[in-house]
């Protein structure tokens, strides 16, 4: 069963939308295309109802293989070196991936009803040039994202193939810093990284599905090799934590809970960019729900037991699991932990940093760049910001990088959220999306509300942050105490903003835009 509507706007014969029993809705395919204009090509079309098929599991190995990372390993250690034990460790990652799971869905339902992906999401609020506004944001973070996990696919072919290779591999000359092996390491996996992505949304979607199972599996098996080597897993789970779970701790906590949402509020935005592809809702919310805060915190949980046997083996704790399988000494051994953090760095890498810049260069740009073309210069810009320094220091990399983002994504989440779930009730013209002085043209095609509520949640969000590269008392000082809280304060006050804005101003029958 399906329902036709014709979709409004000026202009003959505009494409028509169909609703499918399912609430999936597609442009009906006995009508024209799309003109082509400046705001669409090939890569930002509606995705037909016929080609979304990505099912449960499909979602889940996504989030398996992006959740199993480097990355991800080093969040519990990063926490426990700001003071935490264990236990607050993962329960503070485990918090985190519960409440950012809410707008992962949220945003998630208008990439399976409609077939958009999230620049062409964004035009419902931003309008059709305002959302280039966004996207660049969300595509500036996924570049230096991808830089920071290429570097350290770079380095775990650096320091693995040294293991059987030999000392001059490792000593060799340096340049820059770095020995030119590492270089070489870094340039290699980056072409095995553009090799994949050119393959196209097809190719990632069959890769991330055996990769999951395969990363948890190499994870298991560095669990059961260094419990073997320790006899048990060692003093580290005994040791009390250096807050205690009074003020010092809360301290602590907020700032680690907002920059550990900050870690996934990227794919928050951009989780259309997938679920685009979903046979139905009830697969995007499944595999979401059951993949990532369950993963992450089992995850978060694993790495904390490697590292405590690896104290009780090597007298410290070795959070880097790159370097604690260096201490192997089987060449098939190493073979596997090699193999194991290729995988598990491309999975996350192509799946969350270059998907969703690759279709926002192309919003940008949709007559010249296509999504292969933004891929590649995602590729080019991560290595331009020499990103490896964002996480040398657990304190800059957890409360001010991961917390500065998360500020400024959650504000961009606060109007798309309030916009398609609050104001529009779900309800979009699809047709409009793509077309000059429809629905979403607003001004020139910029909502100024919605630019108004980006850039006032924004510096709540951010203004007051402090420590890192910004000055001690905030880059604004009133602000300050805000900034602990970035993630939520984005968040909120963008949506409220957003909302009084339009309530208070009116948007028009035309800018309310859709069908349901």
């Amino acid at each position: 069963m399906r329902e036709t509507t014709a979709t409004g706007g000026a202009g003959a014969g505009p494409p028509r939308q169909v609703r499918h029993a399912d609430g999936r809705v597609e442009l009906d395919p006995a009508a024209a295309a799309l003109p082509g204009n400046g705001f669409t090509n090939e890569d930002l079309r509606p995705v037909p109802v016929a080609r979304r098929t990505w099912s449960t599991y499909n979602f889940l190995a996504l989030w398996v293989g992006m959740a199993h990372n480097i990355p991800s390993w080093t969040l519990a250690s990063g926490l426990v070196a700001l003071g935490m034990d264990w236990k607050q460790a993962v329960l503070t990652i485990g918090l985190a991936n519960l409440i950012v799971l809410a707008p992962m869905l949220l945003t998630g339902h208008a990439g399976t009803k409609y077939g958009i992906p999230f620049p062409v999401f964004a035009r419902a609020s931003f309008g059709l040039r305002g959302a280039n506004l966004p996207a660049l944001v969300r595509a500036a973070v996924a570049c230096a994202w991808f830089g920071i996990q290429t570097w350290i696919g770079g380095e775990g072919i650096f320091l693995l193939a040294g293991k059987l290779l030999g000392e001059s591999w490792r000593t060799a000359a340096e340049f820059g810093g770095y020995p030119w092996t590492q270089w070489f390491s870094f340039l290699l996996f980056w072409l095995i990284e553009m090799a994949v992505i050119a393959r196209g949304m097809e190719t990632l979607r069959r890769f991330e599905n055996w990769a999951a199972p395969f990363v948890i599996v190499g994870a298991l098996a560095l669990l059961a090799w260094i419990t073997v080597k320790a006899g048990g897993f060692g003093p580290l789970l005994d040791q009390p934590s250096r807050l205690g779970w009074d003020g010092d701790f809360w301290k602590v906590f907020f700032p680690a809970l907002m920059g550990m949402i900050g870690f996934w509020s990227t794919l928050s935005l951009n989780i259309p960019d997938f679920t685009r592809f979903g046979g139905s809702q009830r697969a995007q919310i499944r595999g979401q729900a059951l993949g990532l805060p369950t993963t992450m915190t089992l995850f978060a949980l694993l790495s904390v037991l490697v590292t405590s046997g690896s104290q009780a083996v090597y007298g410290e704790p070795i959070w880097d699991p790159i370097a604690l399988a260096a201490r192997m000494e089987s060449p098939a051994g190493i073979l596997f932990a090699l193999l194991t953090v290729l995988v598990a760095t491309l999975s996350v890498n192509i799946a969350a940093n270059v998907v969703s810049p690759a279709y926002d260069l192309a919003n940008l740009m949709p007559r010249l760049v296509t999504f292969r073309t933004g891929a590649l210069i995602t590729g080019v810009v991560g290595i331009a910001l020499f990103p490896w320094k964002l996480i040398s220091d657990p304190h800059v990399y957890i409360l001010t990088w991961l917390g500065v983002v998360g500020g400024l994504l959650g504000t961009v989440a606060g109007i798309l959220i309030a916009d398609y779930w609050l104001l529009r009730r779900t309800g979009l013209d699809l047709a409009d999306l793509y077309r000059p002085g429809g629905a979403y043209w607003y001004a020139a095609g910029w909502n100024w509300r919605a630019v108004a509520a980006l850039l006032l949640g924004g510096l709540l969000a951010v203004g007051g942050s402090h420590g890192g590269p910004f000055p001690a008392d905030g880059l604004v000082p009133p602000l300050k105490g805000l900034a602990d809280y970035g993630w939520a304060v984005g968040f909120a006050s963008s949506l409220l903003l957003y909302v009084g804005l339009t309530m208070a101003t009116g948007r028009g029958g035309r800018a309310r835009g859709g069908h349901g």
